[in-house]
């Protein structure tokens, strides 16, 4: 019975501590294990096989890579539009805020 503690407190600490690399295989086990569903786990396995030997990288990585590329190009296009979109509001805000002031200064 210690050993099966100490076995436990050794894998639980391989997947906290980062030491633990995600391979192609730990999500179709994971997939296998949760659900029972054996296709779904063959179909998993392969798809991160045929992804890592197109890419040379693994499926979370490859992934990871693209959603990078979108975020900075996009990043830069919406700061652009944002920071625009705010002056104006700003800009409407403030003449609203002026023609107020004139008005209440006239009817004095």
């Amino acid at each position: 019975m210690e050993i099966n503690k100490i076995l436990l407190y050794f894998c639980i600490s391989l997947f906290l501590t980062g030491c633990f690399q995600s391979t192609a295989m730990v999500g179709p086990a994971i997939t296998l294990a949760s659900t029972g569903n054996v296709s779904q786990a063959g179909i998993a396995y392969f798809t991160n096989q045929a992804v890592q030997k197109e890419t040379g990288m693994s499926t979370a990585h490859y992934i990871s890579s693209i959603l990078e590329e979108k975020k900075t190009t996009k990043k830069n296009v919406t700061m652009d539009e944002d920071f625009i979109t705010l002056v104006n509001a700003n800009f409407e805000k403030t003449r609203k805020k002026l023609l107020l002031q004139n008005q209440s200064i006239i009817l004095k």
